[in-house]
């Protein structure tokens, strides 16, 4: 069970401040990995002024926390929603309980928030935008699944009117759904950026991931996007920051890093909503059939079967395959850009390129030793759900990852590839182990049930705790090999 936080708004948003700024408060004051082993809940009056996609915004990023999970009420703004939806039907009230108890307490007091901006490499180093107006900027993008709603490119539309973007600044858009885009088309927000420059990107991850778009060499890009590791933007030396819509807009007509502030009253934001009418279209959704047998999967010959592991063995000896920092990402460990998104369904291909980027002799490494181990420090695979992170490692040999910290999704990728994920219990005991320490555990499927895993460094002749922090599924399924295993045996004896 996670310790859950109560984080409580109160106050309301003043124009030019975003939901971005509520998360980015957090991460300044809890860092990326304050989040690690708690659950957010957020309460209080000031989320009668948060639309469901502004909460959205602030769930997102609950990742960049380490956090197990963001959670908030079902309450008449979800209500709201769901009638714009025409899904007023599936909808329940839902709130926490009158006498609900809380590990932690934060409050926030929305109307005392100010832009923000994440500095690069991470998205915790975050400052006021009015601290980095002295930041010129080669590029502007708005968009990615964390601010790509309605509301943020129409106040972004408002802020850039009958104006044009700096012509040092290349400043694109992606729109977050096909019904997000139609209903900007309808109400001609687009037509607005398009003729203050902005270039339309379709819908979907885009430049968040280096699929297009990329900054250039060494140049710096603002966006609205939620992570902004180095390499992220598919340019390894460029530097990212990350901010609101409204600071994203304002940076692109100045050509540097801008509060809202300065150029547009506050209260000309301030009644901006999403539109009373959505555009419902389901016509091109392929509904499922009732009948799948003559169902052909058609695949390329980029596409290739999903691998799956071999149940786990009665003792893991291996060597240690790499020694990792902290706060080490899924993007280190299997970089998102264009080179990966090419290769997505094809994970002999995606394992050669394995911590590419810090390691390029790790994929070689990796198959000369056979099984191997990896060794990380705190927060270990931060950022993206990305699960080829945990695939590839995996389909090398990889079988067990000791580390001081976990990121949780990650984590759970790991289980359900049946790779062992394990906490020192004396973060003393990293300093210990080097690369190509040859390590073992034995009687491992009792120690695994049992929680409590003794390591044996066969190299160094010493020993050490860890703990496999695994409910009991989780457990049972690390030594079955992971899901697929799992259920292909069972399906087998059927």
């Amino acid at each position: 069970m996670p310790y859950v936080v109560n984080v409580n708004l109160t106050g309301r948003l003043k124009g030019g401040v975003s939901p971005k700024d509520v998360i980015l408060e957090m991460l300044r004051r809890l860092t990326v990995k304050g989040g690690l082993g708690k659950a957010f809940e957020y309460t209080g009056e000031g989320l009668k002024h948060l639309s469901v996609f502004d909460r959205s915004t602030i769930a997102n990023m609950g990742a960049e926390l380490g956090a197990t999970t963001s959670v908030f009420p079902s309450d008449e703004e979800v209500h709201k929603f769901f009638i714009k939806q025409k899904r007023e039907e599936d909808w329940m009230e839902l709130y926490p309980d009158e006498n609900a108890l809380y590990d932690e307490t934060i409050e926030i007091d929305l109307s005392s928030l100010e832009p923000l901006a994440a500095q690069p490499d991470m998205p915790d180093k975050v400052v006021k935008a009015s601290e980095l107006n002295n930041i010129k900027v080669n590029q502007v993008f708005i968009g990615s699944c964390t601010n790509a709603s309605y509301k943020d490119f129409a106040k972004a539309a408002k802020i850039m009117e009958n104006k044009v973007v700096h012509d040092d600044v290349s400043f694109c858009i992606a729109p977050g759904s096909r019904q997000v885009f139609g209903m900007l088309l309808r109400d001609g927000i687009i037509s607005k950026l398009v003729a203050s420059g902005a270039r339309v990107l379709e819908c979907g991850c885009g430049p968040c991931v280096g699929i297009g778009q990329a900054p250039n060499t060494g140049g710096i890009s603002l966006r609205t996007s939620n992570r902004n590791f180095k390499g992220r933007g598919g340019t390894l030396d460029a530097y990212i920051y990350l901010a609101s819509p409204e600071v994203a807009a304002a940076t692109a007509l100045k050509g540097y890093i801008t509060d809202p502030r300065t150029i547009i009253e506050s209260s000309l934001l301030e009644g901006i909503e999403d539109p009373k009418e959505y555009i419902i279209e389901d016509n091109m959704i392929i509904k499922p059939q009732e009948v799948v047998d003559n169902i052909e999967i058609i695949r390329g010959p980029n596409i290739k079967p999903m691998p799956i592991n071999e149940p786990m063995d009665e003792m893991l000896a291996a060597k240690v395959v790499a020694k990792r920092g902290d706060n080490i990402t899924t993007d280190d460990i299997i970089p998102a850009n264009a080179q990966f998104s090419a290769l997505r369904s094809n994970i002999p291909a995606i394992s050669e390129i394995t911590f590419g980027r810090m390691d390029p002799g790790f994929h070689l490494r990796a198959k000369e030793y056979g099984k191997s181990i990896i060794i990380g420090g705190e927060n270990y695979g931060q950022g993206s759900s990305r699960e080829h992170a945990a695939i590839a490692p995996m389909y090398l040999g990889v079988k067990a990852v000791i580390v001081k910290s976990m990121a949780r999704i990650h984590k759970s990728n790991l289980v359900n590839h049946g790779v062992l994920p394990l906490l020192f219990v004396n973060s003393n005991d990293y300093d210990n182990i080097d690369e190509g320490d040859e390590l073992l555990i034995e009687d491992v499927k009792n120690q695994i049930a049992g929680k409590d895993i003794s390591v044996i460094n066969k190299t160094k002749g010493i020993s050490f705790r860890t703990i496999a922090d695994l409910t009991d599924r989780e457990a049972e399924l690390v030594i079955a090999g992971g899901q697929l295993r799992l259920v292909l045996n069972k399906n087998k004896y059927a």
